[in-house]
């Protein structure tokens, strides 16, 4: 089948009546990248153009078309501090400012809060309690109503706000927040797991299971057999721009809230349901972020519901901006696992069968902690192929703030438990791991087939974790550490090289749609707005990319402008890898409904055929003339012609049934492999990463240069979160990993020496994605997790290879000490 025919089966098939107008020229658009060239021999127009609006067509292409490197349209702004963010913008006389009061106790009952003190300090205008809230007290991105503005009966972590306070400055709002008496009875609570499941806690969501074959005969029948546990610790955001709202109150009903949330429409729906209101009186606007990776996915609605709450009371706008300390203890981070696991595997390191249970620590509330557990399986066969498996979540409530997306979304927890087991079968079988990892690659006869049913078509697995076995000349360089380590006693150096199969799509299959708002004004200028938001990933530059390359005009030409949910309604969060996927498509039918208009003016005015009119760089030929593209847009504006449009875009093929944990769930994979070395010192545990050679898959790239920064970016943020990034909660429930000081993220001296970068330039999605490309901002997070298996092999080399370290994350230097002492001692 043509892939034009595969795109009007989609669209027949995935649109409604109502949605025809777009062009069948989309998929034409979709495939071509380059100006189309004139076509000698057409016939004259019947009516002649207008000699000022003739003009020849540029010999060059258009600037900041798709494939092309493109800085991001903030860059300059980012370096030189004029980039504004919510906390820059001018407040109106009157403002506001509102700071939490919170628990210090992990779980108690709540007798009573005497707020006399706080409400006679200096300043303060009103205190906000339970009682206050005009709508319904929850802020649960799932509904399930047990996530509470302010709680009413149970405190239920150590941070939990209690009360928030609005006074004339920030810093009096912060001062009298100090003041509250809370009378409260403390309760046993329970912070990890694995004393939750002692405690018999519940969850906190419905758990899954995803099984396939005949688990518990195929263990009993395999070879060998091992069990084992891990640790994955979890990681705080560590977003350079903190949490942060401002409500601005209208008339009647009305609410602006300007905040940094990478889910405006969720927000919207918050902050309406706090308040009472419709949806419809809400509006919430996101210009850019500093930062999000998740913890601004559905973190951000408690802020915005408080400042909202504050602005309706006292009729002025409230702007509230937490601490880095509590803003660290008062909203999620990413969900720490334990995870225990058995394989049987045969004498080459062929896996026969796997079954794992992975407990989260979720926090006191749900959250997203069911679909962030539900991932975790989904990507705990990571490369591999399992004949037989039963995989396990146990979202575990606990006595702690409510764990929340984080960039990966359970992805790599389960992609660490894949290595792990790899590098098990390794060490009991006396093989490089990368050999048992090859042995087990998805690929050849029957071995296609996911835990959850679904086929994996587009591998490519072989060739690119060859291709980089190669040029990071792995082999060679693995016998020279091998010999190397013989000779030291004291530095030891570890390699590996490690490869990741992510799957694209959320798999709340609802949210794969997406909304974009196109303006052609008269003047041939471009306004575009979609329900994405940019919070550095270089989103807007990427989909202003994607309207240029379809307009055939200069990327100059486009106003980006901030996400709003006034133009674009129910949008889903930029999340999932999905944000130039989704807000791509949905621009480019935006486009070509304009485009269709555009083409239907210039037939019937200057009696062409369609197939006669072509967009060329900043121009436009119609028959055997070319007009530019502001003269013929003045033409067409003129003649009354609608120059502004509406996309929509929702993904194909998806389908999931949670209940029979059976489905597509993805809409197609990426793929990626790194390969690290490391040395350790072995009287300290120190150690520093030598050398990292990466080669990612994002299919034909809309932006190399962009797509190369979020590889890089991402194995960094990856690689800190398994090795230096550690959460620390005292036996009172406190977190004491609150702040910079005692919170450590990777420093640029932590890179890796020798960092060495590509993408796959000759790999094309095969699914019909904006121009071939794949997501790529989640998938080489888990590149990271070639350090840490370095470093297992390097704590290894101590006792000869023979023993697993079975290093739980993250591999601190106090842990790799003591797992060298371990194994010494064992040795």
């Amino acid at each position: 089948m043509k892939e034009s025919e595969t795109m009007i089966d989609i669209m027949d098939d995935e649109r409604t009546p109502q949605d025809s107008e777009v062009s069948d020229r989309l998929t034409e658009l979709l495939e071509i990248d380059r100006p189309i060239p004139p076509e000698p021999g057409l016939p004259e127009p019947v009516r002649s153009l207008e000699p000022a609006a003739l003009a020849q067509a540029p010999a060059a292409a258009v600037s900041g078309a798709v494939h092309q490197n493109r800085v991001h349209d903030s860059a300059e702004k980012h370096v030189t501090g004029r980039a504004d963010y919510t906390d820059d913008i001018a407040q109106p006389e009157g403002t506001l400012h509102a700071y939490l009061g919170v628990s210090k106790i992990a779980r108690a009952r709540l007798k009573g809060l005497d707020l006399d003190a706080v409400r006679r300090a200096p300043g303060v205008v009103d205190v906000l309690t339970a009682a206050d809230v005009p709508g319904i007290n929850d802020v649960s991105p799932t509904g399930r109503n047990d996530d509470p503005v302010f709680p009413t009966d149970e405190i239920e972590f150590h941070g939990q706000p209690l009360f928030a306070v609005v006074a004339e400055t920030r810093d009096a709002a912060r001062r009298a927040a100090l003041l509250a008496v809370v009378d409260c009875e403390p309760l046993p609570f329970a912070l990890d797991p694995v004393s939750a499941r002692k405690a018999d806690y519940p969850y906190v969501a419905p758990p899954l299971k995803l099984e396939r074959g005949e688990v518990d005969p195929a263990l009993s029948a395999a070879p060998r057999r091992l069990a084992g546990s891990i640790r994955i610790g979890g990681q705080d955001h560590m977003y350079l721009e903190g949490q942060i709202a401002f409500a601005i109150p209208g008339e009647d009903d009305e609410m602006v809230v300007h905040c940094s949330t990478q889910h405006p429409s969720e927000a919207q729906h918050m902050v309406a349901q706090v308040l009472g209101v419709p949806s419809n009186a809400v509006t919430v606007n996101v210009r850019r972020m500093g930062g999000g990776f998740g913890g601004k996915e559905s973190q951000m609605n408690l802020f915005c519901a408080v400042a909202a709450i504050a602005a309706r009371r006292t009729g002025r706008p409230v702007k509230i901006r937490p601490d880095r300390d509590q803003d660290m203890t008062a909203t999620g981070k990413r969900h720490d696992f334990v995870v225990d696991y058995t394989v049987g595997f045969d004498e080459s390191g062929r896996i026969q069968a796997v079954e794992a249970d992975f407990a989260a620590r979720c926090g006191f509330s749900s959250d997203l902690s069911g679909p962030v557990t539900d991932r975790a399986l989904f990507h705990a066969d990571n490369a591999y192929f399992y004949p037989h498996v039963r995989l396990r979540s146990h979202p575990m409530k606990t006595n702690t703030v409510s764990n929340t997306a984080f960039r990966g979304f359970g992805g790599p927890q389960g992609v660490v438990f894949a290595e792990r087991m790899i590098e098990e079968i390794a060490y009991a079988t006396g093989q490089d791991p990368l050999d048992v990892r090859k042995a087990n690659f998805y690929g050849g006869a029957g071995r296609d087939l996911t835990p959850y049913h679904q086929s994996v078509e587009d591998n490519i697995l072989d060739r690119l974790v060859g291709e980089l076995e190669e040029k990071a000349d792995y082999r060679r360089r693995r016998a020279q550490i091998v010999a190397a380590n013989a000779g030291s006693t004291i530095v030891k150096r570890g390699i590996a090289l490690t490869p990741v199969k992510f799957g694209i799509s959320f798999t709340a299959t609802w949210y794969n749609q997406a909304g974009a708002l196109i303006h052609v004004y008269n003047d041939g200028s471009i306004h575009l707005n979609h329900g994405g938001t940019e919070m550095g990933q270089g989103l807007n530059t990427k989909v202003a990319q994607v309207v240029a390359d379809a307009f055939q005009v200069d990327f100059e030409r486009i106003k980006i402008t901030k996400t709003t949910t006034e133009k674009v309604p129910n949008t889903s969060a930029t999340a999932a890898s999905s944000g130039s996927d989704l807000n791509g498509m949905a621009a480019l039918d935006a486009v070509e409904q304009i485009k269709a208009r555009l083409v239907t003016f210039a037939t019937e005015t200057y009696g062409v055929a369609a197939e006669d009119v072509a967009f060329l760089p900043n121009a436009v030929r119609i028959g055997a003339e070319t007009m530019s593209f502001d003269a013929f847009v003045k033409e067409a504006y003129k003649a009354r012609i609608q120059l502004s449009a509406a996309g929509f875009y929702k993904t194909p093929k998806i389908h999931w049934d949670r209940d029979k944990g059976m489905g597509r769930p993805f809409y197609y994979y990426s793929y990626g492999a790194a390969c690290s070395e490391v040395s350790i010192d072995t009287l300290t545990g120190e150690y520093r990463v030598e050398r990292t050679d990466i080669l990612h898959d994002v299919g034909r790239s809309l932006n190399p240069a962009l797509d190369k920064g979020q590889v890089e970016g991402a194995f960094v943020q990856g690689m800190g979160w398994l090795t230096t990034e550690e959460l620390w909660w005292d036996d009172k429930g406190a977190l004491r990993t609150h702040a910079p000081s005692t919170y450590k993220i990777p420093l640029a001296s932590d890179r890796p020496r020798v960092f060495n970068v590509d993408l796959a330039d000759w790999s094309e999605n095969r699914e019909l994605t904006i121009k071939r490309s794949k997501a790529v901002g989640e998938p080489p997070f888990m590149l990271g997790i070639s350090v840490f298996e370095a470093l297992s092999m390097a704590v290894a080399s101590v006792a000869d290879y023979r023993k697993c370290p079975r290093l739980d994350a993250p591999a601190t230097p106090e842990r790799v000490l003591m797992a060298v002492s371990r194994l010494k001692t064992k040795a």
